[in-house]
């Protein structure tokens, strides 16, 4: 028998809301179930990814999940685990730092063993390169074999993997798919294997109504009775509460209807949702926002569903901000590399969430193209912009589009449902994500760099965050 918590999705470092204490809760739900796994004397914790919410987290959140996975390592707990899509890099992966470091096993194609189980891992893979997968596994001798992966599987919601090709191409006959990505909990049976999502272990969106918790997976024919051989249970968190209302205006009500609705609910450090719908007077959502804060609410989130019609025609205008913007940019002596920096930073066709990466891939574009640095050389104002778009990309491009579809990373109060996970600080689809890194992936650098300096506070950059290249 082996019995194993399986876990995934923790997005250690998502700053919800801006929030420092949303921050906080990430970690401390990451940290909870470390401490259930050592309370209950598992065989291992298994985690499907999405370890942390950025692929450059700050140095902070890598200190505490260092410190959290130490804590399982003094139990004599293996923490098994793949790489998710947030957290995935152009070169060395974090799981990696921690297998260097003696704290996590990453998983493979070759089986690791715990009890009588072969664990085997599948990271994370873009869309536009699943076809070159085989799905190859060792072979093993153990009783059981359980495949790990992230991805957004089918039969559940907003799947773009078919479980049964991985299922009957697989060298591999598995008992079970231990899976992360989707942020809802689900289970199903899919070519006679179980396949599971514990869902998240926090709320990173409001659409994440239901509680949060992760599942107690038992390999054990005994156990799990009749034909199964496995056994999967879920087992609740304590996290921090929603509060959801929704307030339906009648003619004639308004912001003082809302404020009662508020006040009925027990609102003491919880994140609140407030959703106004009806035919009563307009309502101010800041000021709505500040009672319930004023009520004890740690966060508040006011959305009017109305349609609201203007009296009358109403004529304004302003003066064009982008018109300012362009005529001081044609002062300035900016290089064509740095027009394209600026048009990544500025224009709302790239999100917010892929700006960092936007800038990255199209100064390393012009870095390794032709090697001409002719492109990073002051460009005086009466040449104006002749050269703005020779070699950059497309604007209008999301910088980890894999498959045409629209890109996910919405802006701060999404609530479309649409697929997301790398959600802006105040998304509330809550759906999986697919943020994907870039297709075409160097491979991974393997320096000699000690582990140990993973906590030298002077390897975190300016901003705060860490990079891989600075360890591995």
């Amino acid at each position: 028998m082996t019995r194993v918590i399986h876990t995934g999705d923790t997005h250690v470092g998502y700053s919800q809301y801006h929030s420092p204490v949303r921050r906080q809760d990430f970690l401390d739900a990451f940290e909870a179930v470390v401490d259930d796994a050592v309370d209950d004397g598992v065989d291992a914790v298994v985690h499907a990814g999405d370890l942390f919410h950025d692929r450059r987290p700050e140095l902070g959140d890598l200190m505490g999940t260092i410190s959290v996975l130490r804590r399982l390592d003094d139990a004599g707990i293996p923490f098994l685990a793949v790489v998710g899509n947030h957290e995935s890099t152009r070169g060395g992966q974090w799981l990696d730092l921690f297998e260097r470091l003696g704290l996590a096993t990453r998983l493979g194609d070759e089986p690791v063993v715990v009890g009588d189980t072969a664990f085997y891992g599948l990271d994370h893979v873009p869309v536009s390169r699943r076809d070159d997968l085989d799905y190859a596994f060792a072979g093993h001798d153990a009783e059981y074999a359980a495949l790990v992966a992230h991805g957004l599987f089918e039969p559940f919601g907003y799947a773009d993997w078919d479980t049964e090709t991985v299922l009957t191409e697989s060298d591999v006959d598995f008992d079970a798919m231990l899976l992360g990505d989707n942020h809802t909990p689900d289970t199903a049976r899919v070519a006679d294997t179980w396949v599971t999502y514990p869902g998240s272990t926090e709320r990173a969106s409001a659409s994440e109504r239901e509680g949060r918790g992760y599942n107690v997976v038992v390999f054990d024919a005994d156990a799990a009775g009749g034909d199964d051989r496995v056994e999967i249970r879920r087992r609740a968190l304590d996290t921090r509460p929603f509060v959801f209302v929704s307030v339906e205006l009648r003619e004639g009500e308004g912001e003082s209807r809302v404020r009662e609705r508020v006040r009925e609910h027990d609102l003491a450090e919880a994140v609140v949702h407030v959703e106004v719908t009806g035919e009563g007077d307009p309502v101010t959502p800041a000021a709505v926002e500040e009672f319930a804060t004023d009520e004890g609410a740690l966060i508040a989130r006011v959305t009017d569903r109305r349609e609201v019609d203007a009296d009358g025609e109403v004529d304004v205008s302003f003066a064009d901000p982008e018109d300012a913007v362009r005529d001081r940019l044609d002062e300035m002596s900016l290089s064509t590399a740095a027009r394209d920096v600026e048009s990544a930073v500025r224009e709302d066709t790239v999100p917010d969430a892929n700006v960092r990466e936007t800038v990255k891939r199209r100064v390393e574009k012009r870095l390794d193209g032709d090697g001409d640095l002719g492109a990073f050389e002051a460009v005086e104002p009466d040449a104006e912009t002749a050269d703005d778009d020779d070699g950059g990309e497309p604007a209008a491009e999301s910088d980890d589009a894999e498959d045409g579809a629209p890109d996910n990373d919405e802006s701060d109060d999404a609530e479309d449902g649409a697929p997301d996970n790398d959600e802006s600080d105040d998304a509330e689809d809550g759906a999986p994500d697919n943020d994907e890194p870039d297709g075409d992936e160097p491979e991974p650098d393997e320096s000699d760099a000690d582990p140990a300096e993973a906590t030298d506070a002077d390897a975190a950059s300016p901003d705060g965050q860490v990079s891989m290249e600075d360890y591995l």
